[in-house]
Formats: C-alpha cells, sequence, structure tokens
C-alpha cells in the first residue's frame, strides 16, 4: 500500500477505550493518502507493502489526537505546568483558578517581566517554530501586537 507520508518511531496517543490509559502506543506509525489519515497504530500493523513518497522519523516524538488546543503565546513570562498537572490529576477549571493559575498567572508573571526578559525568552521560540516550519513545511507563525 502507497501513502503519500508515514511517520514512524512515534509514541501516540491514541485515547484508543480498548487500551489502557490514554492508549499508548510506544512504536507507533502514522500514514496520510489524500490529505487523509490512511492509519494510526503499532508499527507492527502496518500492511506488509506499505510504502510512502515521504517518510519521517519521528524519534519517539509524541503524536496526540488532532482534538488537542495546541496554540501557544511566543511572547510571554511564567508558565502553567503546575496547572497542567492539577488538570490531570482531575482539578477543575475553577479549583485550577483558586490556586493561583490559570491565564492570570501568566499575565501577571508577563506584566511582571521587563523587556529585555520577554525578548530573551520569546527567541528561542522563535527560533523553534521556525526551524519546525520548515522541516515540516506546515503550519504558521502569526504574531499580533497589543498596545
Amino acid at each position: 500500500m502507497l501513502f503519500d507520508t508515514l511517520w514512524t518511531g512515534a509514541r501516540l496517543a491514541t485515547l484508543d477505550p480498548t487500551r489502557p490509559g490514554l492508549g499508548i502506543v510506544e512504536d507507533g506509525a502514522v500514514a496520510a493518502r489524500d490529505g487523509r489519515i490512511a492509519f494510526v497504530g503499532p508499527a507492527g500493523e502496518l500492511p506488509a507493502a506499505a510504502d510512502a513518497a515521504e517518510r519521517i522519523g519521528l524519534e519517539g516524538r509524541w503524536v496526540l489526537p488532532g482534538l488537542v488546543d495546541c496554540h501557544t503565546h511566543l511572547v510571554h513570562a511564567g508558565n502553567r505546568a503546575h496547572e497542567f498537572e492539577l488538570r490531570l490529576a482531575g482539578a477543575s477549571y475553577e479549583e485550577v483558578a483558586r490556586a493561583g493559575g490559570g491565564i492570570v498567572s501568566t499575565v501577571r508573571a508577563t506584566r511582571a517581566a521587563s523587556e529585555d526578559e520577554l525578548v530573551a525568552s520569546a527567541l528561542p521560540r522563535a527560533r523553534s517554530a521556525a526551524r519546525r516550519r520548515r522541516h515540516h513545511r506546515r503550519g504558521q507563525v502569526r504574531l499580533r501586537a497589543r498596545p
């Protein structure tokens, strides 16, 4: 079976209810044909004659379902890793906010940071986004200025 693109060496979070937890597949593959996903699963379950015009090795990187809000802000201070852990533990957004998390925490940290600190933290993110876009030839980086 010929695919347009085949990604291998992935760690997949399939959310498959027949698998424990998040439906993790450690040695996963994703294949696309005609702009649509044609296969997702363990690499060992790919059709025997599977091949692709483009093959991309993911070296253990995670692949998540497309229903993930993956947007980010290039310029910001602070991080929200702790509240992510709280959400994974079952805390509601209201409980996270009461614990000092949520957008208010990063707004507060961004306002407290100097311009030099914001530029210094944004540059590596901008470079990383540019490298990913150049490598994958897709996606976008959008910047907006706010007064």
